[in-house]
């Protein structure tokens, strides 16, 4: 008798939870069909979604990989280079705005290096870029953008540029960056510290 009476409420605890749920994908199915009816709101119809081809789904995963894939690479970069900076006493979260704008076209030089060639100086990277970096350096996206816009009215960002070019170029196949072409050094020889 006891049995019987759990294995019942059981079931009643189920059919409510099941109740619950259905309600919420109709309250969800309901708050995202009007927030796609509001302006500026992107979303995408189900039957663009099945439109698609298989070949364009490829390339939309191929892509998003890459991004994915050179997000890893960058981040594992700048860290390794803003633990070079640190440990020879540069803390870059501390450095004044020129440093920082140093490091960040730094960063773009291997962002660019890292990325395929038709990604190269594209919104999507120079987004990238501005998310790693304001992360380590504390510097705004807007500013890490605007400083990337103007990479090519300033010789030093230019050579802090080529710089991360250079040796992402040389990380990516040694697994080390030259002292030469390191963060630490393409600032301090182009910045008063």
């Amino acid at each position: 008798m006891i049995v019987t009476g759990v294995v019942a409420l059981t079931q009643l605890v189920l059919l409510g939870l099941l109740v619950l749920l259905a309600l919420r994908v109709i309250t969800l199915s309901r708050q995202s069909r009007f927030a796609c009816a509001s302006p500026g709101a992107f979303c995408e119809s189900p039957v663009n979604t099945f439109r698609e081809t298989s070949g364009q789904a490829a390339a939309n995963a191929s892509h998003s990989r890459d991004h994915t894939g050179l997000f890893t690479q960058l981040h594992i970069l700048a860290g390794l280079q803003e633990k070079d900076c640190k440990v020879k006493g540069l803390t870059l979260a501390e450095a004044p705005r020129a440093v920082k704008d140093y490091a960040t076209a730094w960063l773009y030089g291997a962002g660019c290096a890292l990325c395929e060639h038709r990604d190269r100086h594209t919104g999507p990277l120079a987004e990238i870029v501005a998310g790693i970096i304001s992360r380590k350096t504390l510097l705004t996206q807007g500013n890490a953008l605007a400083t990337i816009d103007e990479l090519t009215r300033c010789p030093v960002l230019l050579a802090c540029y080529r710089a991360g070019l250079e040796g992402a170029g040389f990380w990516q196949e040694k697994q080390y960056v030259p002292e030469r072409d390191s963060l630490y050094e393409a600032i301090t020889v182009n910045a008063f510290i």
